[in-house]
């Protein structure tokens, strides 16, 4: 039982970091879909969606062999990533950041552009309009994103698997411990991780679900 709560606070504790620190690049990318027109827009909405689509394994792999020690950016970052809880970090950011961009991105575009306008004709800066009038409009859908993507972190197991492994008291999360425990047969460690896991999920994503349609009712 100790060791089932190591587990689940070492997830929790790792996709709440993930969610954060995905919350500046992901605010400035949905703002950017958001509010301009620029050449390869397309492409860009199209990359930060991909996570979505493509196998977790296959997101993994990519993880793998671009932060790996020899990779062309964990030999620059210098760092031991693959295969520690950094690892687990950047797997669930990197399938969390969709989800946050999107629902990010809706709340901006339901931002009424003449608002913005208005505190401009009255000398405010670009930077003072966003974080006085933009981000409180818009801040219920962005929390509403980020609480989903808490979800989808926690969940997370392709993608770590792959580029996290399975490492007990290091990258274990709740996805793989089941996984784990399954295969040596233990079946009701597994069904009791499962439970964690549900509630934890279902509290966040309940939450997410409550904000948003408090979003709307308010609009």
């Amino acid at each position: 039982m100790a060791d089932d709560w190591q587990i689940v606070w070492f997830t929790v504790r790792v996709a709440a970091l993930a969610a954060l620190m995905i919350v500046p690049p992901g605010l400035a990318v949905a703002w950017l879909l958001a509010r301009y027109q620029w050449r390869g827009k397309s492409l860009v909405e199209t990359l930060v969606a991909l996570p979505l689509v493509m196998p977790p394994v296959a997101t993994g792999l990519i993880l793998l062999e671009l932060f790996s020690r020899r990779g062309p950016i964990g030999s620059i970052l210098g760092l031991d990533i693959v295969f520690t809880w950094r690892a687990v970090v950047l797997a669930m950011m990197v399938m969390a950041f969709p989800l946050l961009v999107r629902a990010s991105r809706v709340a901006f575009e339901e931002v009424e552009p003449r608002l913005e306008k208005i505190a401009r004709t009255l000398g405010a800066s670009d930077s003072r309009v966003f974080l006085t009038i933009t981000l409180p409009l818009a801040a219920r859908g962005i929390i509403s994103g980020l609480l989903l993507a808490f979800a989808r972190a926690l969940g997370e197991f392709g993608a770590t698997i792959l580029v996290a492994g399975n490492i007990p008291g290091r990258t274990s999360t709740i996805s793989l411990a089941i996984y784990q425990s399954v295969q040596l047969g233990r079946d009701s460690d597994a069904f009791r991780l499962l439970l964690y896991s549900v509630a934890a999920a279902f509290t966040a994503v309940w939450l997410a679900e409550f904000t948003a349609r408090r979003a709307g009712a308010r609009r």
